[in-house]
């Protein structure tokens, strides 16, 4: 009989050490959503990081040098039929409200319009190629007024019919 009070006694504590270590234990938890887009073999005009166009972009303000910082993304091109070209669907500015900022926008080094420029020859966009975008401010006459700002940037691309 001694021995079976022993032995409860020790499932007891087995029991209670399973449930104290429960009741102790810690846990942490994630979740996040994941995506992929996969563009077509023939055209694209494709940023490298996807969250680039599905967020807002800020840029960056230097207190000490009163300059603003330019944005900088790359894009992953391809056109098997031609060149690519680009262009701005409106100026782009960012405004305050009462004031605004001129934006210069360039891609794979060439400054962008209402109009259409090549921005990939023929023989890159053929194979692909990784480009930069870059959006700067143009600091105006009477230097960058406190605010908070906003904008948009739209960019359109086309893929040329090939030369021969």
């Amino acid at each position: 009989m001694n021995r079976f009070k022993w032995l409860l006694l020790g499932m007891l504590l087995a029991g209670l050490g399973v449930f104290c270590s429960e009741a102790w234990a810690v846990r942490e938890e994630h979740s996040f959503e994941v995506s992929v887009q996969i563009p077509g073999s023939e055209f694209y005009v494709l940023p490298v990081n996807p969250g680039f166009l599905e967020r807002e972009q800020p840029m960056a303000y230097n207190t000490v040098t009163g300059k603003l910082a330019s944005l900088r993304e790359h894009f992953d091109v391809r056109s098997v039929g031609g060149a690519v070209t680009a262009r701005l669907g409106e100026l782009p500015s960012l405004f305050s409200g009462r004031n605004s900022i001129a934006l210069q926008v360039t891609f794979n080094g060439q400054v962008l319009a209402l109009t259409n420029s090549v921005v990939v020859a023929q023989e890159q966009a053929r194979s692909g190629a990784r480009v930069p975008l870059v959006i700067s401010a143009v600091e105006p006459a009477g230097g960058y007024l406190p605010g908070e700002y906003y904008g948009t940037v739209h960019l359109m691309f086309e893929a040329q019919s090939p030369r021969f």
